[in-house]
């Protein structure tokens, strides 16, 4: 089943970076759950299709060395892109720190234009800052 709220891939899935230096294993038994933009200063920026797992379902299998770390403002969350490619592959979350935000983009054998319409969400007012 495919819409513009969730797009149904295999529980396990793998997920890279542009240049195959950065390789992740997500746990996604509900498929892709949520997928939205944000308007804040960096989503605007990186303009990626973002999607949340529990810290537990995200698993870095490769690279780890190649990744780099943003932070920025109440330094809550941690943007991690590959250092070789500059490809964003996913976040921890300042709204929910148990969770990683994950570009979809970066999902082996996923189009991410395949969802539809993608809701955007308010990161200008964030709600941790409420």
């Amino acid at each position: 089943m495919t819409n513009s709220r969730t797009l149904h891939v295999t529980p396990v899935h793998d997920a890279t970076c542009h240049c195959g230096a950065v390789r992740l294993r997500l746990r996604l038994p509900d498929g892709i759950v949520d997928p939205r933009r944000c308007d804040c200063s960096m989503c605007r920026r990186r303009g990626a299709i973002v999607a949340s797992v529990p810290l537990s379902d995200l698993e870095v299998v490769e690279g780890e060395d190649a990744l780099g770390c943003y932070q920025f403002n109440t330094m809550t969350a941690k943007h991690y892109f590959c250092t070789r490619c500059g490809i964003y592959t996913h976040h921890q979350r300042r709204s929910n720190p148990e969770q990683y935000g994950y570009n979809v983009g970066c999902l082996e054998g996923v189009n991410p234009y395949d969802l539809g319409e993608i809701a955007t969400r308010d990161g200008m007012n964030h709600p941790s800052d409420r």
